[in-house]
Parts: structure tokens; sequence; C-alpha cells
């Protein structure tokens, strides 16, 4: 969102929050209630010194307190409420496909679609409890510019199936935060147009950017890794495995399969530190049952790598919406796994006042 100075404002003066002495009440009315000191009696000795020194630790110990109570009071709106999507009349994607059968009526409601799982991420050769959340929706896209469509320019536009595909989790005593989001064209067969992805723990943070263009696709990565530093590349042409889950999205029925070059996952590339590029993939799709990740059959898109042993499963309804139940992904290390937990539609961009923390509660979201 863009930030706006309000008319007027101005930055606190220093000493703004510090405290004032005290007046009596003889003083404030003299002066109107201006903040004026009643002048001390030199002939009076007070023992008021060595009070205040005797009661020094004490006062200390107390002063320590309040920044908890203030921290506590800034998210009293934050209060577990036991909020549910059915308690907040929000409908879940089943419900909603019940009214709105058909892509366009689903998906241009002026909502999205936020489902969250439940997460066990491989790293470092251990499985890691986390969650994750797909968050669907559409919105116009400048196809030259690649990026969202928000003035009244005239500027001729494409709509786009957007995915933020968000991962957290924590290994040891530090947390990794995973964005991904996807831009793929809503209507047709057309691959994405745009994939960015941002990585986030203490060490540091990476970012990448696929764009594509005329002439193949153009790689932006900036990663604070020496070997992985600022690079720009164009490579060859190619589908991206993370547009994929909103590819299930737009039509199950398109889905690519058989042996063919994909740029995979970017967060997966980052972790095994491999060059981003096109790699030989081989797709297939079945029916599976997977009682880990839902009940009843499922529709399985599975992606292999060969060269980097990897192996992405997609387990998706074959009924619309296609909602995607979970995902898991093989490799070097321990099974991750997706299982969806909660879902529901909504305009999740207008609640974000403390009182809404209810709809976060109501999604499931917990880190």
């Amino acid at each position: 969102e863009r930030w706006r100075q309000r008319p007027g404002a101005r930055w606190p003066r220093a000493g703004h929050g510090s405290r004032a002495a005290p007046l009596n009440a003889k003083a404030r009315s003299a002066t109107g209630g201006a903040a004026t000191l009643r002048p001390k009696d030199p002939r009076v000795t007070s023992p008021r010194p060595l009070l205040a020194l005797l009661l020094l630790p004490f006062a200390s110990a107390c002063d320590a307190t309040e920044p908890r109570a203030a921290a506590q009071a800034a998210i009293a709106g934050d209060e577990v409420t036991g909020a549910t999507a059915a308690s907040l009349g929000l409908p879940t994607p089943e419900a909603f496909a019940a009214e709105h059968g058909r892509f366009e009526s689903y998906w241009y409601q002026g909502k999205a679609e936020l489902t969250r799982y439940r997460l066990t991420q491989s790293r470092y050769g251990e499985a890691r409890a986390g969650e994750a959340v797909l968050v669907f929706v559409t919105e116009p896209f400048l196809p030259d510019a690649q990026v969202k469509h928000e003035l009244a320019d005239g500027q001729p536009d494409v709509s786009v199936l957007k995915l933020n595909h968000s991962r957290r989790f924590y290994t040891g005593v530090y947390p990794y935060s995973l964005m991904t989001s996807s831009f793929l064209p809503a209507r047709g067969r057309e691959p994405a147009l745009k994939v960015t992805h941002t990585m986030q723990e203490w060490c540091g943070m990476a970012f990448a950017q696929l764009n594509r263009r005329a002439d193949g696709v153009h790689v932006a990565q900036r990663s604070y890794f020496q070997a992985e530093g600022d690079e720009d590349a164009v490579v060859p042409a190619a589908p991206f495995e993370d547009a994929l889950f909103a590819q299930v999205r737009r039509d199950p029925d398109a889905l690519p399969t058989g042996t063919l070059s994909l740029v995979p996952a970017l967060h997966h590339l980052r972790f095994a530190h491999r060059p981003i590029r096109p790699y030989a993939a081989e797709l297939t799709r079945r029916q599976e049952v997977n009682e880990a990740v839902a009940e009843g059959p499922l529709e399985v898109l599975e992606v292999r790598y060969a060269e980097l042993g990897r192996v992405l499963r997609v387990y998706f309804r074959a009924a619309f919406p296609h909602v995607i139940e979970g995902w898991e992904e093989e490799g070097r290390g321990p099974l991750t796994r997706a299982v969806r937990t909660h879902s529901y539609l909504d305009a999740y961009w207008s609640r974000n006042g403390r009182g809404d923390a209810r709809y976060r509660e109501a999604l499931g979201v917990e880190l």
C-alpha cells in the first residue's frame, strides 16, 4: 500500500513522553493551568533525597513492568475469541462453489480464497513444524510492465489469477519466512507471466524474480550469499513450477504432462543452492488415495526432476473449484507435507484493524 503523510503531521520533539515534575494545585490555578514549579524553601531540610535513594531499587523494578503492561494493552484487541469461519459468516470454497459453480462467478466476486495448511517442512536434514497459507485472487495486470494495474490510465491489461504462497517454520532458535507470488493469466492456456520469491531468516534474506519476455525468461536474483549475489540473466523459455498450483485452479484438464523443461520452485533452488534455469521434468496426473492428506480419492499432479532428485505431488479435488488439499515434496532429507486445515473466502485486505484478529483466528493461523 502507498504511504501518505497526514497533513500537518510533525515528528515528535525530543523529550516527549518523559515525565514532568508534579505541580501543586495553587501553582496550577495561579497560572491558569500553565506548567510552573513551586520554589523550594532553602530553610527546609527534607529527608526526601535519602528516601528516594532507598526506594530507587523498588522504583526501578516497578518501572520494568511498564513495557510489559503496555505491550499487553497494545494486543488486547488480539485476544482469542473462539472465532470460526462459520461464526463470522465466511463461506468455505465448497459452500461458495455451490452458489457460484463457474470460474467467472467464483473468482470475480471481489473476494480472495484463503487456505491454511499444517506444514511439515524439511530443512537441514530434519522435519520442521510450521504452517503454509495459499491466497488466490484475481486482479488486473499490465503484461508489459508486469505489475498490478492500479491507475485509471487507459492502459490495456489482462486478468490474472494471482497466488501468494507463504510458509513459516522454525529451525532451532530462528524462524524462516517464505513468500512466492505467481501471476497466471486467468483465461485461456497461456503460461504464467511472472513469479517472485523472497526468503527471510536470521542469517539474511534472498529475492528472485522471473519475468516471461519474448526472448526468454528474465531472471533477477539478489542474495546475501556471495556465490548467489546480485545476478541478472536470460534463460530459455519454460513453464514455472510455482505456477502449477494456480494452473490446477484455472483448469486441471489443461495441465501439462509428459517430459518437458520446467523452472523448479524457487524456494527449492534456493534451499539447494542450484542455479535458476529450466530443468528436465516428468509430469504425470492420476487418481490416488492418501489418507495422510485428505479422505477419499484425490487427483494428483506429480512432477519429477531426475537431475535434482526432487519430486512434487499436488493433491486436489476433481470437482470445481478444484480445491488443493495438500502437497508433498521429496528430496534430500525428510518428506515435506502440507495438509489443509482451514479455508474461507473474504475481502481480507479490509481486515486490518486490531479487532479483526478474529479473522486470523478463524483461518487457524498461529505463526
